[in-house]
């Protein structure tokens, strides 16, 4: 069963198709550290460095079958259709019509299926400012006109499949046969910060000293996340821990986090802290003077986490130690096995490149590898179903 990987981002989908056996052939992808990391975890996969308009069919059809391939994924960029961000959804310009790209790469490698992938939110951007007409709406009347008219379309809450963190998130599967569709199918387990954690030792701020072997804990999530065998990933790691490494923080940085309990953030602290008191603490730095809401959010060890973003560096607080998330942490948040090498040089870059992401940034922005694994075991039962035809 055959993939081509539309805005692949650092491998996300690649890593949990590649789990349910699928064989990504071609990847394309416009950020150039995405790209570094997508060739060193998946080295087999023909990687494009490219914006994706500028990608023609005889930089895909060497290879891929010539009977085409069996799936095409595209999840675009979502930042003009997040709610959480009013700014940038504000914006009406050339990526919120970028799924076409995904459609015109499906035709051009004959693919039985597409399956796309973004925020809930597009479900209710217009085509432009005042408008009535739904982008999404205008994404099915294109599907139907390329062949792809048979689809389904449902939000997926990633907590559902064994990813430890609340991310919902909006697919479409379309067919260009009259084959039955249908989404992955819920599992049982649910995933706490606390699985996720497990086996990683703490790290002091501003030592310079990261860690590069397990403690003794552990979790039945935590040694999937270490099972090299489940992702197909052998041989990609000797088991050193990998990204375990502690970040800088400032003195009244490091005060203002003693103050989160869990669950608490910095909209908690702006709220217990008043008149004065709140006066004192922002003259010592220790708050800021301005609050933010999606910020130091300290996570709870009994649940899952929130929604990881490119921004989880400055999100989330570590659920018992007073310190910001390792690179490691956020990437079993996001259910990336810890043989993963995130490549593209330093940890932080600022969010005004559209060009380079650091490694937080690629974590954030990626789908979760167990989220594909469960599309990738669904889209092999229907494709298996209809091998014969």
């Amino acid at each position: 069963m055959t993939h081509i990987d539309c805005f692949a981002g650092p491998g996300g989908i690649c890593t949990g198709f590649h789990a349910a056996g699928l064989d990504t052939l071609v990847a394309i992808e416009y950020i150039k550290s995405c790209c570094d990391t997508y060739t060193r975890n998946h080295p087999e996969v023909h990687t494009i460095h490219s914006d994706i308009r500028k990608v023609v069919g005889e930089d895909i059809l060497p290879y891929i079958p010539v009977g085409g391939v069996d799936i095409v994924s595209s999840g675009m960029p979502c930042e003009t259709f997040s709610t959480a961000g009013n700014t940038s959804r504000s914006f009406y310009d050339d990526r919120q019509f970028l799924f076409r790209e995904g459609i015109r790469i499906a035709q051009i490698s004959n693919a039985k299926m597409i399956l796309f992938e973004n925020v809930p939110g597009i479900t209710s951007k217009t085509v432009e400012k005042g408008a009535k007409k739904l982008i999404i709406d205008v994404l099915k009347e294109e599907l139907t006109a390329a062949g792809y008219g048979n689809y389904i379309e449902v939000v997926l809450d990633a907590t559902e499949y064994g990813v430890p963190q609340k991310r919902k998130r909006y697919f479409i599967l379309a067919c260009r046969y009259n084959w039955e569709l249908s989404a992955p199918e819920p599992g049982k387990i649910r995933t706490t910060v606390k699985d996720a954690l497990a086996g990683l030792p703490n790290v002091k701020p501003n030592t310079f000293k990261g860690a590069k072997t397990y403690n003794k804990s552990t979790s039945d999530y935590a040694d999937l996340m270490r099972n090299d065998g489940f992702w197909h990933r052998e041989g990609m790691s000797d088991g050193t821990l990998t990204y375990q490494d502690p970040m800088k923080h400032r003195e009244c940085t490091l005060k203002r986090f003693s103050l989160l309990n869990p669950g608490d953030s910095l909209k908690t602290l702006f709220d217990r802290y008043q008149g004065k008191e709140r006066e004192e603490l922002q003259a010592a730095r220790i708050l800021p003077k301005k609050m933010f809401i999606k910020r130091n959010h300290r996570l709870r060890l009994d649940e899952a986490s929130p929604t990881v973003t490119s921004h989880c560096l400055d999100e989330f607080v570590h659920p018992i130690h007073d310190r910001a998330l390792t690179v490691r942490e956020c990437a079993r948040l996001q259910s990336f096995p810890d043989s993963y090498d995130f490549c593209g040089g330093p940890y932080i870059v600022p969010h005004i490149d559209r060009t380079v992401q650091d490694k937080y940034e690629q974590i954030g922005d990626a789908v979760p590898p167990l989220l594909a694994y469960a599309w990738g075991v669904k889209i092999s039962e229907i494709l298996n179903a209809h091998r014969d035809e």
